[in-house]
Parts: C-alpha cells; structure tokens; sequence
C-alpha cells in the first residue's frame, strides 16, 4: 500500500512540477503590474518584471536619450525597474536632493566604491561623507581658485602653441580638449603636466577611464555580479573594467602622490599641498589612503567631464552661427577695451555675460552625466504627484530630463539659446542646473572645471576662427554614466586681433 501511494504520489509531482513554474512566473509578472506598490507608475513592459531592460539601456549607452523620450510620453514618473523609479517633478526633486535630505545615494555606487573607504563620489553614509567633505573642500573652494589659475594657463600655453602648429588644418579639437583637461588635472594636482599635449596623446588612460565608466554604469544596474565577480578574482581573474578606478588608474594616482611629496615645494599651492597640509593636522582622518583616493578621484572624473562640457560648448558655438557671432563680438569689444587679456584671465571671463551664458546653456543641453542620480526612498516613504513611492524604492532624476523642463526653462528647450540665461530672473534655471549634481553631493570639482573652460573657450576664439569640417554632420554620443562624444573636427583658421 506504501508502495502504492508511493507510485502515485511521484506520478503526481510529475505532473505538478511542470504546471507549478509556469503559475509562479505567472504569478509574479501578475504581482509586479497589478500589485506592486508601482504598479500604478507607467514605464516600459519589460521594466517590471525586472532589471534587464535598465541594465540593456545602460550597456548600450542610450540611457540619456531613452528617459527624456519616456518622460514625454509618460509624464513625471517612469518605472524603470521592478523598484526603481525616474522623477522629473520639479517640487519632488527638490526635496530628493536638498541639503540634509534624507534620501540617500542606492547601491549603485557601491560598484564605483568598491573596498575604498575614503571616496566622496560613492560613499553612501551621509555622516562619514559630511565628514571626509570637509577635510578635502578647503583644496576646491572658489578661494583657492587664485592659486589653481597659474597652472591652468601654463596649459593653456602650451594647447596654444600646438593649435598654432595646427593652423589651416582639420584638427580633432575633441580630443585635444580632453588632452588638454588631463594635462591642467597634473598640474593643479601635482604641479606637474602630465605631457599628453606635448605627445599629442595619452598613455592608455583615455581608454583605461572608458573602459571603466562603460563597466561600472551597467554593472550598478546589477551591484551583485560585482561582488560576486570581486570574491571569486583570486580564481578567475579580473574581467570588468571598474576595477581599473580602484587598480590601475589608484596606483598611477599612488606614483604621483609619492612623486609630488619626494619634490615638496612650498611654494606651489596645488590640491595636494592643501591635502598635505590637511593630513599634517589631521593625521589619522586624512590618511594617505585618503590623499590616494582624492587624487584618483581627479584623475579619473576631473578630465572627462571638462573634456565633455569643453567639447559641448565648441560644438554648440559651431552649430549655431548666430552664438559664435555674438561671442565674438563680446570678445572683440572687451578687446578694444584694453579689458581682456591672453590668456584670458578667470575675472575677466566673469565679467563676459555672454560668454557665461553661453557655458551654461551648452551644459544645460549636454550636461556630463547622462543617467539618473539614484537615491533611495526614506522610512516615511514619498509622494510625487498623486502616487506614494513606498520606502527602500530607488528614484532619482536625469540631468539631461531635468534640463528639458518647459516649466523652468522655457517651451525652446532643444535649442542652444544663450539667452535665456541673460533675463533678469534666472533662479529657477540656476537652481535647477543639474550639470555638476545638486545639494550636499554636487560635484566637488566644479570650480576647477568652470576656471578651465572660463579661460580656454574665450582665448581659443580671440585667437583662431574655428569652423566643423563638416557642418551638416552631427556628432555621436554614448552614455556611460558620462556622455562622451566624437567628431568635434575643426578647421583652424588664425585671427588677426
């Protein structure tokens, strides 16, 4: 009888078994579009059953573009993964990302982490970030800019005389921007260029830093094949491309900060005798670990995304006649004036309000980072527009969605316009520039970055007439969590000024 119930009792979880995964996949895509807490947030199908379709979209490098298209067809809110939402609700991102918000940064940033303990951009503890912040701020005040300034123009010197060499030639100014960002990013580090423009070239880092923007924005999309992948490299060996912001790029980092110590002058006040100077009165919250860290935090960020904002502002200028026209007018007539200098000089530039719009307008449009600030929802969970975003949801804002709000910055949004930064009234628009992050996290190195493309893009067009190869031809973009661009190939043309 055992035997027999036995027999029937296998016959049945034979026949169960099949029907039983069928009813909980079933089940579950059922849970997720009717039931979920979400479920009432449009988005793409496939972005609800799971995160295949946001780890897709950043792997292809698309993600910029896709979310402004959902956001034009969906509204405010997008589902993007089963529990991971898109906002572009002005209010709500104003709440997201205020000073002492409690929303704080997902484990995407983990991967761009990794075991560093000392690391400004990924670390997701609010205090311990507050804390290293303000040991390391005093190197990237605005302050501090009057001592960075020398360096940047020693630069500038030398991009000059490579552009003069280059006169009446189609140069690929893109990537001579991001040699020239990289060379002023070992100078006001370590006092020394890194001799990329010299070389008219890289070392391998260019492709180095790609490798591991590329890796790390799909790889955040999935934090748990990073760590699996980080526990078994003892075994498998190194197969991801991150792993070069905590290996290789760290330890190019690590030479120079050895370098620039074996040689400490005094009297050059760059970021690491701020930092040294800061360990020396701190020695145990700023480690050398820590001095590391900051350097390869430049290193790695600190070229891309000048190059990036650099290349935006040429390409926008060239595209759009009218803009180059007015610019160079401005620079003309403080010329005339006796009022600009070559190189120019920062406060000169800040007193170009044409010019300054001009810079902000290009970054409005292609802002460096081109995926969302991930954050997660608090205990009290939160409203946006009609429907509760439940906590432990992830949800953050696009910079490039953000930047095309009619409601902040007028119903032309896809037009470069430097002139809807010179109204009366721009709060709204300054408040909600996204291009250097926003709130407690913005972007640490922003000062130095705008002191670069302050004095390079006026003194670059007081010099040279710059025309696109080919006007008709647009540029290509890929979006791995920064948005790099090709094509930027101009003709030189030297001007009489």
């Amino acid at each position: 009888m055992a035997l027999e119930s036995s027999f029937y009792g296998n016959i049945q979880l034979q026949w169960l078994l099949p029907l039983a995964i069928p009813a909980i996949i079933l089940s579950y895509i059922l849970y997720t579009r009717f039931f979920h807490p979400l479920a009432s947030i449009p988005g793409p199908f496939s972005a609800t059953l799971s995160r295949l379709w946001i780890t897709k979209h950043a792997w292809d490098g698309d993600m910029n573009s896709t979310l402004i298209d959902l956001h034009a067809q969906h509204g405010s809110l997008v589902r993007t993964a089963p529990n991971e939402v898109s906002v572009s609700s002005i209010p709500a991102i104003r709440k997201i990302y205020a000073p002492g918000t409690k929303f704080r940064k997902s484990d995407w940033y983990s991967v761009w982490q990794g075991h560093r303990k000392f690391d400004l951009f990924a670390e997701r503890d609010e205090r311990i970030h507050g804390e290293q912040r303000r040991l390391v701020s005093r190197a990237y005040s605005m302050d501090a800019l009057k001592d960075l300034e020398p360096f940047v123009e020693d630069s500038i010197k030398v991009f000059m005389a490579a552009m003069e060499e280059r006169v009446g030639k189609v140069v690929d100014l893109g990537n001579w921007v991001q040699l020239f960002a990289f060379d002023v990013i070992g100078e006001v580090s370590f006092s020394k260029r890194f001799g990329f423009m010299d070389a008219g070239g890289d070392d391998g880092s260019f492709s180095q830093i790609e490798m591991a923007l590329k890796s790390a924005s799909w790889l955040g999309q999935v934090p748990a094949v990073y760590w699996i992948h980080d526990r078994l490299m003892p075994y498998i060996g190194n197969h991801l491309g991150i792993t070069a912001r905590h290996g290789t790029l760290r330890q190019f980092a690590a030479r120079e900060v050895a370098a620039r110590k074996d040689r400490n002058d005094s009297s050059n006040h760059d970021i690491l005798s701020t930092l040294f100077a800061t360990q020396k009165e701190k020695p145990r919250e700023m480690d050398d670990n820590a001095v590391t860290s900051m350097a390869t935090s430049n290193i790695f960020a600190g070229s891309d995304t000048t190059a990036i904002s650099t290349r935006a502002i040429i390409y926008y200028l060239l595209k759009n006649p009218d803009a180059k026209r007015a610019l160079i007018e401005e620079i003309n007539e403080l010329r005339k004036q006796g009022k600009l200098s070559d190189p120019v000089k920062l406060s000169e530039a800040d007193n170009m309000p044409y010019l300054q719009a001009v810079m902000y307008e290009a970054l409005r449009l292609h802002p460096a980072v081109g995926m969302s600030l991930p954050r997660v929802t608090p205990a009290d969970g939160f409203e946006v527009d009609g429907h509760y975003i439940p906590a432990g949801t992830v949800i953050g804002a696009n910079p490039w969605v953000v930047h095309r709000d009619r409601s902040v910055y007028g119903e032309d949004v896809d037009a470069f316009r430097p002139e809807r930064w010179l109204k009366e009234d721009t709060g709204d628009m300054h408040r909600f520039f996204f291009a250097f992050g926003a709130g407690a996290r913005m972007c640490l190195g922003r000062n130095i970055s705008w002191l670069e493309m302050s004095k390079l893009i006026p003194t670059l067009f007081l010099r040279y007439n710059l025309e696109l190869n080919e006007p008709d031809k647009e540029w290509e973009t890929k979006c791995y969590w920064f948005v790099m661009q090709t094509g930027v190939n101009v003709r030189l043309g030297r001007r009489n000024y």
